[in-house]
């Protein structure tokens, strides 16, 4: 596995977005690594995507919109004292959920401590009963672990106000502590993000965010398909190779059958002719591992496509590998987060070990601010 070898060092975290790092920059000034099967890694900039990309390939974007999660309060004894702490809301509950039974009304929430510097360090939950005094006079009641044997994520429900309202009058984008300030909330939305009534991201679907509406249009120009999608994210600071857990998608009719018409015409191209003429047009390329979790979880043994929503619980691993997906275009993962996981089904092992490798040592910037990763077929 990757994380065997790889260390990666604290000044290649991306620490403020690309468009601040200096005069006339925009979103898409990035660099993008592309790994092409065993080929040799090669490096771009992230405007080079469309001279990457073929007529006919299709661009799976999550619609999800990043939502103002982090809320400050306190745990206190209700007499204006109490330890301050920095409630992210995670994951709001239908009338079921797979880790839950009738749970209406809930948010998985993750509380965190202040780390003195503007950002948060990890604290553990509960005891359950154990109240968070709100701003506005709203408090966050804890119920439950959301695992049984977990202390990080909990089962909570807000009382004196709805939890929509209280994010948008008092809440702010989740932040980790390697950034260097706070950002405003659009500085978490990607273009193709759209206002979903009750859904919403904890944190941003960052892969899509270097896309700008100049370079959309010239993929569109090109060619190139995009289907939509949305998966709706918790939070992400994952304790080491933590799986994720459930999380609610839609993949709307038109994307299952943009993805299956991409994927028909690219097998009869094949049939027509033949290995010597190259891969044909037609790869279905996800724009994070969001898509990926959501289309993979439309599609069945088959390899079909169809239209689904609801909660998805699945784990792409090397061993159930992928069934629509013939490429990804991500950022680059902590050695322990479980996205690799996820990589690795899409592409070699020693590939990416190798363009992990080159990441480093050309100083490729980390997370939701940092590269780009395009992983495509041989």
């Amino acid at each position: 596995m990757i994380a065997e070898a790889l260390h990666v060092p604290e000044e290649l975290s991306a620490r403020v977005p690309a468009e601040q790092r200096g005069p006339g920059l925009g979103r898409d000034a990035v660099r993008l690594m592309v790994s092409r099967g065993a080929a040799e890694v090669g490096h771009h900039v992230f405007g080079e995507l469309p001279e990457l990309l073929t007529a006919g390939d299709v661009l799976v974007v999550n619609t999800s919109r990043t939502l103002p999660a982090a809320v400050d309060g306190r745990v206190g004894d209700g007499r204006g004292r109490g330890e301050p702490v920095v409630v992210h809301f995670s994951t709001r509950a239908d009338r079921w959920h797979p880790a839950g039974r009738a749970v209406a009304g809930r948010w998985v929430v993750e509380l965190r401590g202040p780390d003195g510097r503007g950002s948060t360090r990890p604290r553990a939950g509960g005891p359950a009963g154990a109240v968070v005094r709100l701003p506005g006079g709203a408090r966050l009641v804890l119920e439950a672990p959301l695992d049984p044997g977990g202390v990080r994520l909990w089962w909570a429900r807000v009382a004196g106000t709805g939890v929509r309202e209280l994010m948008r009058r008092h809440g702010r984008p989740i932040r980790y502590g390697y950034t260097d300030r706070d950002q405003p909330l659009a500085a978490y939305q990607t273009v193709f993000a759209l206002d979903s009534p009750g859904g919403g991201s904890a944190e941003m679907p960052s892969a899509a965010r270097p896309f700008t509406a100049a370079l959309v249009a010239r993929l569109v120009s090109k060619g190139v398909q995009f289907a939509p999608l949305s998966l709706h994210t918790g939070v992400a600071s994952a304790e080491a190779f933590e799986p994720p857990y459930p999380e609610r998608f839609v993949v709307p009719p038109a994307t299952a059958w943009l993805v299956n018409a991409a994927r028909a015409r690219r097998r009869a191209a094949a049939r027509r002719h033949g290995p010597a003429r190259g891969a044909p047009a037609g790869r279905i390329v996800a724009v994070g591992t969001t898509a990926v979790r959501a289309l993979e979880s439309a599609t069945g043994a088959d390899g079909r496509v169809r239209a689904a929503a609801g909660w998805t619980d699945l784990v792409v691993t090397p061993q159930r590998g992928v069934r629509a997906v013939d490429g990804l275009l991500t950022g680059l993962h902590e050695p322990t987060a479980s996205h690799l996981l996820m990589l690795e089904a899409v592409a070699d092992d020693e590939a990416l070990g190798r363009a992990y490798a080159a990441a480093v040592r050309r100083r490729y910037l980390w997370h939701e601010f940092g590269d780009l990763h395009l992983v495509l077929p041989d």
